[in-house]
């Protein structure tokens, strides 16, 4: 059985709330890792996580989601990788199915899905969330190799061998992180299935639905860009050596 890492990446959680869901994860899905990267945690939420059966790493300051849960999967040494987002929106036995679709379904990434037609969704969203949501899709399937009903959903897995060969072509730090690594993942040729999920969404989200568009329409284009040079596009490497490309998050993470 191909050991399992789960990292969870967190920026100012309910803790009780993190806490409880650490513990459905470790009881349903038994990982031989489950590892928790904290962004400005308090000393009392570290001793809470730890209590939990979790490492952690706690950055003391907000790196943002893409390169914490880069941070976190550099420090695993498992078979499959998986994330999770820390309120808990996908339940254990959800994030299950995604890993059950690399471990059996023979997926290099499994991508969960709460806008998939066979998808559960307890509770909704505000109406501007999922028109945010709906219309990146749309134009993320437009754009990317990989056409899916969902981008964002904080619930994917992959193998640690698909790992190596997107982790060098990953330079978002934020939220809009998903998409570059399915958008990378389509580019090198990597098999991907979309999971449906039982999904709730829970309050206090941090997206902000006048900052978040701009920032996933900037990284939906610079993805499609690196995905085009990936696939060797004679028009996008002429658009690149015009260019100063930023450094991949795990080279920012090890400077």
């Amino acid at each position: 059985m191909p050991s399992l890492g789960i990292v969870v990446p967190a920026y100012s959680p309910n803790v009780q709330v993190l806490v409880e869901y650490l513990q459905s994860l470790r009881e349903t899905l038994d990982p031989e890792r489950l590892h928790v990267e904290l962004d400005g945690g308090r000393t009392e939420t570290v001793e809470r996580v730890r209590d939990a059966g979790a490492t952690v790493n706690n950055a003391y300051r907000r790196r943002g989601k893409g390169a914490a849960i880069t941070a976190g999967f550099e420090a695993l040494e498992t078979d499959v990788l998986a994330f999770a987002d820390a309120d808990g929106s996908t339940g254990a036995d959800s994030l299950g199915d995604v890993v059950a679709a690399v471990v059996d379904g023979g997926a290099d990434l499994a991508v969960g899905s709460r806008r998939h037609p066979d998808a559960e969704v307890t509770s909704h969203q505000t109406f501007a969330r999922r028109f945010l949501g709906d219309g990146f899709a749309w134009l993320a399937g437009n754009l990317l190799a990989v056409d899916l009903y969902d981008y964002q959903c904080g619930a994917k897995a992959l193998t640690a061998g698909a790992w190596q060969r997107v982790r060098d072509h990953l330079h978002e730090p934020g939220f809009a992180w998903d998409v570059e690594l399915v958008a990378m993942a389509g580019a090198l040729g990597l098999r991907v299935a979309e999971v449906p999920l039982v999904w709730e969404d829970k309050p206090g989200s941090t997206v902000s639905v006048v900052r978040t568009p701009v920032e996933l329409l900037e990284t939906l284009v610079a993805a499609r860009h690196r995905a085009k040079r990936l696939e060797d596009s004679r028009l996008h490497e002429a658009i690149a050596a015009r260019r100063q490309e930023s450094a991949a998050l795990v080279e920012r993470n090890h400077e």
